[in-house]
């Protein structure tokens, strides 16, 4: 790995995928004794919750939630 000229490194997909770290996690870049630790944040938000929160509120219907559900189920 090679450190760009902003300070940046990337991380190799293989670790990414065996840590779980997915785009748009927060992680905090440690010094341990001479080493670098990279960490997920602590109490960052999920992926599931990143996407809740972008999409709340952009919901546009006139339809009740009966009405919509009786659309959905074919009832």
């Amino acid at each position: 790995m090679r450190v760009n000229s902003k300070g940046q490194v990337t991380i190799p997909a293989e670790l990414r995928e065996q840590i779980g770290l997915r785009p748009g996690d927060e992680v905090d870049v440690v010094a341990d004794r001479g080493t670098l630790r990279i960490v997920r944040r602590e109490g960052s938000a999920t992926r599931g919750q990143r996407a809740t929160h972008r999409l709340r509120g952009t919901a546009t219907t006139a339809l009740s939630t009966d009405q919509l559900m009786e659309l959905l189920r074919g009832e």
